[in-house]
């Protein structure tokens, strides 16, 4: 049990400086047309327990029925017990900041034209996913390191509507819908 604790304790640790790395290199640019296709939505199910409402945006922005993808991040989860959306934990954590989960390998085989990042809390799952993630736009809240987000809305997290709208509003802006 002791050892067990100072591995998860050693992974954290190996992970935090993995982070700093990439955050500190330029980011990788996705050669992408203009125009959102595909979006992909790392959501703390543990703060807002409403993912599927990212599906709405499929209407919002004429989407392919296929073209959201989202994962979810719990703290603590039961992998038996039912989820609608694909999961992640903190038990995920691997060595040098590898994510060792099956549907986060599945999440990160994807580019995205847009990543939405909807998490305030500093995580260190969450935000090695969001520097990980292929996407050409990386949209997050107003709580989150300008480091990780090319978009940054500052709408509470609880607030969905006012996320979409404001979504709506900026990518319009931005001549992508």
């Amino acid at each position: 049990m002791f050892l067990k604790g100072l591995q998860d304790k050693f992974k954290v640790k190996s992970g935090l400086k993995y982070l700093k790395e990439e955050m500190e290199k330029p980011p990788s640019s996705v050669t992408r047309d203009k125009g959102i296709s595909s979006v992909g939505c790392i959501v703390d199910v543990d703060n807002f327990q409403n993912a599927e409402a990212f599906y709405e945006l499929i209407d919002e922005f004429d989407l392919r029925p296929n073209a959201i993808k989202i994962i979810g991040y719990k703290r603590e989860y039961d992998k038996n017990s039912p989820y609608a959306i694909q999961m992640f934990s903190d038990r995920d954590l691997g060595w040098k900041g590898q994510i060792e989960n099956g549907y986060v390998l599945e999440f990160l085989g994807r580019e995205y034209d847009m990543l939405i990042n909807y998490y305030e809390d500093e995580n260190l799952m969450m935000k090695l996913l969001s520097v990980k993630t292929p996407a050409r736009l990386k949209v997050g809240l107003g709580a989150q390191d300008p480091k990780v987000n090319d978009l940054i809305l500052n709408t509470p997290l609880n607030d969905f509507k006012l996320f979409k709208s404001e979504l709506k509003k900026y990518l319009t802006v931005l001549k992508e819908i």
